[in-house]
């Protein structure tokens, strides 16, 4: 209902800005349980890991992984993303 006074009439612009909501945070494909044996050789494949997000289309999906900034110069680790999620 309006009131009968106009002077008592207002108006405003409202901007609703409507984000991604992340129901399902991006998890591991499964559980990785990694070992690394004393002899492994240099630049050895040690664990592949894979991420999903149940919120995304499987195709649409593309992870980036990186190396922790304290383990980042670490010589001994290397880390390579083969595209594949």
């Amino acid at each position: 209902l309006l009131p009968d006074n106009p002077s008592q009439v207002g108006s405003v612009s409202v901007t609703v800005k409507v984000l991604d909501v992340n129901d399902n945070a991006p998890e591991f494909a499964r559980f990785y349980e990694t070992f690394v044996c004393e002899n492994a050789k240099a630049g050895q494949l040690i664990q592949t890991v894979s991420a999903i997000d149940r919120d995304d289309p499987q195709e649409g999906q593309h992870f980036y992984y990186s190396l922790a900034p304290e383990a980042a110069n670490n010589p001994n680790f290397t880390l390579r993303d083969n595209q594949g999620n």
